[in-house]
């Protein structure tokens, strides 16, 4: 993931008339979230299923983290499933000691708030996972989720906020057991939310490595597209009522 180590923070909205109702969105996650471009997939798919509303978006994301960098009370969640936190945050000095891309999500959203504030709906599209497998971290990682959902829909007073999660892809090279529980996770998360929905990603990252067909870590470039077209067409069935694509794979 080292060539995906940076700390993406974009805010951008389009079809701005007042009078239109706005849909609002907060794309987060590691590298497979920062190497969406939205502008390739989500901007247009968002055009296109909304054709008659405002929607804007932040995007808070970089490569290699783990979601204790989202959730402040991962600490207590990990020790509850026998994590030695001490040893697990070895390595986190000055600001990765605390859940710092969090507070960096609320910043950001609410500067969109002022553009947009009174938001017709809010999705939370989450695109992480892999380090907390690839690092034995699994165990506490669907109660951190849920912490994590939780916190943005009471910080965002905003118990009606919708999730869309990205389900890690089906790399599974570097700790197979711990990336199938992630997996597993997710989706059950996703499923056991009424405001949840989930994206499969096994599709998006078949890459050609010496002329071998490959599982990579990280996805092509129309693997990207999808995922955004993805997000926003689960996102559009919860905001309207419908029962999003049960295969994470909604047309």
């Amino acid at each position: 993931m080292k060539h995906l180590i940076l700390l993406t923070l974009a805010l951008v909205s389009f079809a701005s008339a007042a009078d239109k109702p706005s849909h609002l969105f907060i794309l987060s996650g590691q590298s497979n979230m920062a190497g969406m471009d939205p502008k390739l997939g989500f901007e247009p798919e968002a055009k296109k299923l909304f054709p008659d509303a405002d929607v804007a978006y932040i995007k808070v994301a970089a490569g290699g983290q783990p979601i204790r960098y989202w959730v402040s009370e991962w600490n207590d969640i990990a020790t509850k499933h026998g994590v030695d936190v001490t040893q697990a945050r070895a390595k986190d000095q000055g600001a990765k000691a605390t859940a710092f891309f969090y507070p960096r999500i609320l910043s950001q959203f609410a500067e969109l708030l002022k553009a947009h504030p009174n938001p017709a709906s809010i999705t939370f599209c989450w695109m992480q996972g892999e380090n907390d497998s690839k690092t034995g971290l699994h165990a506490p990682y669907a109660d951190a989720l849920k912490q994590l959902i939780a916190n943005l829909r009471r910080d965002l007073k905003r118990p009606d906020m919708n999730v869309v999660i990205g389900r890690i892809s089906d790399h599974e090279r570097i700790n197979p057991p711990a990336w199938k529980i992630v997996r597993e996770a997710q989706v059950e998360v996703a499923k056991g939310d009424a405001h949840g929905a989930w994206v499969d990603c096994d599709d998006l990252n078949d890459k050609e490595v010496k002329g071998v067909m490959t599982n990579d870590l990280h996805y092509t470039k129309p693997g990207y597209e999808l995922l955004g077209r993805r997000f926003v067409r689960q996102a559009k069935a919860l905001i309207e009522g419908q029962k999003p694509a049960e295969n994470g794979r909604p047309e």
